[in-house]
């Protein structure tokens, strides 16, 4: 008993903290945490991204709505902003949703394959009952293992990434 006592009075005497669900205000994330898209009602297994700038969702079957494929080219995508798109979108465990919402910008995102355009969404992102609406962009990631990518743009102002935290569903 006596040497329980002087490790933990070593222990504080040293400064040793311990990780706080919050710091400065802010709550702390993982590198994967899972997260509830509430506008579709189901959770993904999200992989949390310093390095991307927006927010991204699987998507696919991504239709323009009044508008047949032929009718939307990459060069007129900005003249689909304020219309309304349909598309699907899958999480890891094959849940499925069709989902219709606004065009609220398109984003020019540079990544490992180039350039490429992309259509965004608000969508309202739940996290350990906090609720944040952001810019979603929409992205066929069905071969990718994270069918959602959390970017800067739902961090900031709120969240800090603690790398060596793990997932609580894990």
């Amino acid at each position: 008993m006596k040497n329980i006592f002087i490790s933990a009075v070593l222990l504080l005497a040293s400064g040793t903290t311990f990780a706080a669900p919050q710091c400065d205000g802010k709550s702390i994330v993982g590198p994967v945490e899972t997260i509830k898209v509430k506008d579709l009602g189901i959770n993904y297994k999200a992989r949390i991204d310093t390095g991307a700038n927006t927010t991204s969702i699987n998507a696919f079957n991504i239709k323009i709505d009044g508008k047949t494929e032929n009718d939307d080219s990459k060069q007129g995508m900005h003249d689909n902003l304020g219309h309304m798109i349909t598309f699907t979108t899958e999480n890891e465990l094959g849940q499925e949703v069709t989902h219709t919402a606004k065009i609220i910008k398109v984003s020019k995102i540079r990544n490992a394959q180039g350039v490429e355009r992309r259509y965004a969404v608000v969508m309202d992102l739940i996290w350990n009952g906090q609720n944040k609406a952001i810019p979603v962009n929409l992205r066929d990631r069905s071969k990718l293992e994270y069918k959602l990518l959390i970017g800067r743009n739902w961090l900031e102002g709120d969240y800090l990434v603690d790398v060596t935290k793990e997932d609580a569903d894990d």
